[in-house]
Parts: C-alpha cells; structure tokens; sequence
C-alpha cells in the first residue's frame, strides 16, 4: 500500500501544474481567436459554404428565342434534308401542329439528338420545386445566393439550326445567325454583376456539339463547361513541350479541373440484363470508315478486322434503317468497338452500354463522364491504339476473356446503364428526374469542383490592376 500512496502523490504534482497551465493559457488564446477578424468576412458576397445534399443554381433570364424558341423555329421548318432527319420531317407532319409550344421535344434527328443534354437540363431546373423529388439541383432566384449560374443557351440546336439553314456562312459572323445568337449571350451576360464578380468562372454552359458556341469559345473558356469531351478544344502542340512529345495536349481553354465531361444521349434503347440472350457475334461496329484527325486509326482497324471470323464491320449511319441494325448487331455482339472519330469519343460508347455489349475503346486521348463515381474498368475493355493495329492481335485478345468474365462485364454494365439516361418521359422535358440518372451525376460533378472555383474567383479579386497570369489549364 505505501509504494502506491507514494505513486499517486508523485503523478499528482505534474498533472495539477499542467491543468493550471492550459487554464491560465485558455482565456488568453480566445482573446487573440476572437479578435482576428475572419477573412471571409470581408466579402459577404463570397460564401465558401455548399451544401452536400444538393447544389443551388441561378437561371438568368435570357431571351426565349435563345432556348425554347429556337425549338419552335426548328419545328416550324418545312423539312430538313440532311440525313437521318427522316423522323423529324414525320413528326411534323403528325405531332407539331396539336403540341403545345411549351412542351416541345426536343429533334430526333440522330445528328442533334445525340447532344440533347442542354434540353434535359434546363427542363429539370425549369421544373416547379414541389415536383422536384430526386433533384440535385436547387434552383435560386437570385445569383448572390447561387453556387453556380446556369445559361440557358441551347448552344448546339443554334448551331444545327444555322447548318440547316445556311451552311455556307457557319464560319463566318456576317449573315449567321448562330452566331448572333452567341454574342447576344455572351453580351448579355457580360453585362451583369454576376459575371463582373466572377469574370464567368461560376457560370455552366452546355457545349455538347463540337461547332457549338465556335465563335465565342474564347471568350466563354474561363467558365465551368459541359462538354463530351475535348476534342473540338484541343491542340496538339509539340513546342509547348520543347518538341519532346508531338502528342502532348495542350490545354488553354478546357481542364479537367473546372470543366465537367458529360455523356452523349444514347440513340439505342435500353436492353434489361434479364433479357440479354446468347450473343454469336465476337466484335461488332457500325458507322462510318472514314475519319478526320485521331479517326484516321479507324479506318487502319477496319482493314485489319474486315475478314476476321465472327467480326462484324458495317459502315452506315443511324436513321430509321440503320437504327434498327445497329440494335440487332449491338444485341447480338460480345463486344462492340469503340474507335476514336473526328472526335475521341461518340454516342456509340453509351448505346453499346444499353444494349449491354462490352466497350472496346481505342482511344488513347478519350475523357469520360463520371470518373471517379464510375470505374469503366469494370465492364468495358481499354486498348491502347498501338496494340489493336498489330495483325490479330484485338481478337486474340477478346477470345482470351472467359463466359464468367464477360457475364460480370454485363452485370456490372446494368448496374450504370441509368447513370447515362437524361430522358425523363415528360412532355418537353419539364418534370421529375431519376435521382441516379445523369442530370443528378453532372450536377455532383459541378458540385465537386465548387471549392476550386470559388477559390480562382477569390484569388483573382487581390490582383493589382494590369496584372495578367497566363493561361496554363495543363492538367489531367
């Protein structure tokens, strides 16, 4: 008993001289907390503060004729006589004249359906706030309590609307009147305090066409962009790199930082995982042979795959007929490939994924939406372009996957199929979404990247007058 008396005693001397310590501390270290003014503070304009369950976005108020009357003028067209427009010339004959103009669809023409995303969009933050159930979109009525500003330009209809109409002056400013439409958002918006605060770095623009917004990208870049991916943006420029690499990609106007790769529509219906069959095809691709650009390993592989056995190569576009093969070939394939075109990705990825065909992607530069959320390892096959342009060596690879192997690529396939659907069954697009469609993944998206920007516009405010910093969005 004495020995622990005595340990007791020697702790207790100590113990007592550090909590008098930390008291005597306490009431000095609050004086000095509470009188430094908090940063922030300085700006009650700037919050730093988002809310993990949802984002809130300001819809400013733009001419009608710059979103739901540009549809309006689209339908009101006696016909359009480009390919795969087939469909649209039908509706307006049958459907147009006893729809409402408030709930318009949006073309099914293949050409500018594919980029429909700025449709489904806008009727989501369109939709009144009692029916937005699944909604990670709250929209605001003024931009000071907004985390982000959404324009509601319909940038691609604009831009195919002037291809229809005029073709010959779409890279040209006198006579497009695309490109009218363009300067009036980018002036109107540059007009507003909004912008002003933010120099557009908080705005959202939907860019899903390559063309769209062509004249105006410049001046549009500093914002958070919607795109499928970069190839209507990047430059392959080897003296960035000191001739090093001839392949590097030299980003000045898009970033994975800021910018937020988004999926094509898919122009294929959705095949349920309980009513796959038995597929006979090994490796399945339609469209067209001929490429610009990185498309050029398109054609190298059509030559090289043409007469392997159970490979099918089928150059066609999808209209009405060529719509219902791809659906045929799609759901009859193991694999369907998935080579880079004019631009490093295509909506054929996303049909393969709904009719639960196994990507092959050779494209070495290619973006994908949801990264990070999304592993497409898991049900797609990614190889690399100089690989699939030695003689057999693609289709030995494929042969070497297992039945259990692709079973779970499809199952896990099933699993995302609703991630890349936008379409919520709703007239003109206004009403309730998917909570795990795309809508929801693109906002979270923007969401994740709300600290950074905030911080650039913050950063940006300090500089001295006549204090530039170069563009250097090099980033991966």
């Amino acid at each position: 008993m004495i020995p622990l008396k005595a340990t007791r005693s020697s702790c207790s001397i100590p113990s007592l001289f550090i909590s008098l310590s930390i008291l005597c501390i306490l009431p000095i270290s609050l004086f000095f907390f509470r009188s430094s003014p908090t940063p922030l503070s300085l700006n009650p304009q700037i919050n730093l503060q988002t809310s993990p369950n949802f984002i809130k976005v300001y819809v400013p108020n733009l001419p009608r004729s710059l979103n739901y009357g540009l549809l309006e003028n689209y339908w009101d067209l006696d016909s359009d006589s480009r390919i795969g427009s087939e469909v649209d010339n039908q509706i307006r004959k049958t459907h147009i004249g006893k729809s409402s103009k408030n709930s318009l669809p949006y073309p099914e023409n293949p050409i500018i359906k594919q980029y429909s995303a700025e449709y489904w969009i806008l009727g989501d933050l369109m939709t009144p706030e009692k029916l937005k159930l699944g909604s990670f979109a709250k929209r605001v009525f003024t931009a000071e309590e907004a985390d982000v500003i959404f324009v509601p330009f319909f940038a691609t209809l604009s831009a195919e609307m002037q291809l229809i109409v005029n073709k010959g002056v779409f890279r040209k400013k006198e006579g497009n009147e695309d490109y009218q439409r363009q300067r009036m958002v980018v002036d109107y918006l540059k007009q507003t305090e909004a912008w002003k605060r933010s120099g557009g770095r908080d705005h959202v623009f939907v860019i899903t066409d390559p063309v769209a917004m062509w004249h105006v990208k410049a001046e549009v870049a500093p914002a958070i962009l919607l795109v499928v991916d970069f190839g209507g943006w990047y430059k392959l420029d080897s003296k960035a790199s000191n001739e090093s690499s001839s392949d590097m990609i030299h980003h000045t106007q898009v970033s994975l930082l800021k910018d937020v790769i988004v999926p094509y529509t898919h122009l294929l219906p959705r095949l349920p995982l309980s009513e796959n069959q038995k597929r006979e095809i090994l490796l399945y691709f339609k469209g067209a042979k001929h490429r610009h650009r990185g498309g050029i390993v398109r054609e190298k592989l059509w030559d090289l795959l043409i007469n392997e056995p159970r490979v099918v190569m089928e150059e066609g576009f999808p209209n009405a007929t060529g719509k219902e093969q791809s659906i045929k070939g799609m759901r009859t394939s193991e694999f369907c490939l998935h080579p880079a075109g004019d631009t490093p990705t295509s909506c054929r990825l996303f049909d393969a994924i709904q009719s639960l065909c196994i990507p092959v992607i050779v494209s070495d530069n290619i973006e994908l939406p949801f990264e990070g959320m999304v592993d497409y390892s898991k049900f797609a096959v990614f190889v690399s372009v100089s690989d699939a342009l030695q003689p057999s060596w693609l289709v030995n690879h494929l042969r070497s996957y297992s039945y259990e192997q692709k079973d779970r690529f499809r199952h896990n396939m099933a699993v995302v199929q609703p991630i890349f659907e936008y379409e919520n069954g709703q007239s003109g697009g206004i009403g309730p979404i998917s909570p795990n469609g795309a809508i929801n993944y693109i906002w979270r998206k923007v969401h994740q990247k709300l600290p950074m920007i905030k911080e650039a516009i913050i950063r940006e405010k300090r500089k001295p007058p006549g204090v530039s910093v170069p563009l250097r969005c090099h980033c991966t």
